[in-house]
């Protein structure tokens, strides 16, 4: 079992950053540094859809077209943390941003093959 809990969300204008951070609570058995980890984002009205994923030991990330280039996803693993940095925002990135853990890297951006998902935090961008 994973319990993830996000925060760093809010508002900022257009052209402006800001971090989200992912702590997740890893039951025993396992450790965080063995859970593929992602964000995905849904806006109103809308799907969620992927955002960012990075593998287990942060050597590999993936993007969606939409972000790549203004994101970036980390990973402390002795922190038991996930961050999302988001620099350039536009007003179409605003959603609820929801951290999530566990996928196959085949399907990683498929929203119904993450096992754990957080609460998610608002970011709102405007313009």
């Amino acid at each position: 079992q994973v319990q993830l809990v996000e925060s760093g969300g809010g508002l900022v204008q257009a052209g402006g950053s800001l971090r989200l951070s992912c702590v997740a609570s890893v039951a025993s058995g396992r450790t965080f540094g063995s859970y593929t980890m992602g964000w995905f984002r849904q806006a109103p009205g809308q799907e969620r859809k992927f955002v960012t994923a990075i593998s287990q030991r942060g050597g590999n990330t993936y993007y969606a077209d939409s972000v790549k280039g203004r994101f970036t996803i980390s990973r402390d693993n002795a922190k038991n943390t996930v961050y999302l940095q988001m620099n350039s925002l536009k007003p179409e990135d605003t959603a609820v941003y929801y951290c999530t853990a566990d996928t196959p890297y085949s399907t990683l951006r498929s929203r119904g093959s993450w096992n754990y998902w957080g609460q998610g935090t608002q970011v709102t961008v405007s313009s």
